[in-house]
């Protein structure tokens, strides 16, 4: 649960560079702004507009975002 509400805890990250997948649990107390892709070392930034990796690369959005607020501000 997160702020009353049930959210995904887990996501996919996807590596732009080499389409290395990697699952991760997400924190729900802090933003990821960097994530090195643990097979090509490329440091993953989130894209314009995206407040965090896993909302730019993952499969699931960050656990803010799922619940309708903003994420890290």
């Amino acid at each position: 649960m997160y702020e009353g509400k049930n959210v995904e805890l887990e996501s996919t990250i996807t590596c732009p560079n080499c389409n290395h997948k990697k699952t991760e649990m997400m924190p729900t107390n802090a933003c990821v702004f960097f994530y090195e892709c643990e097979n090509c070392k490329t440091r993953l930034r989130p894209l314009e507009g995206d407040c965090c990796v896993y909302c730019s690369y993952g499969t699931v959005k960050c656990p803010p975002i799922q619940v309708g607020s903003d994420c890290c501000k």
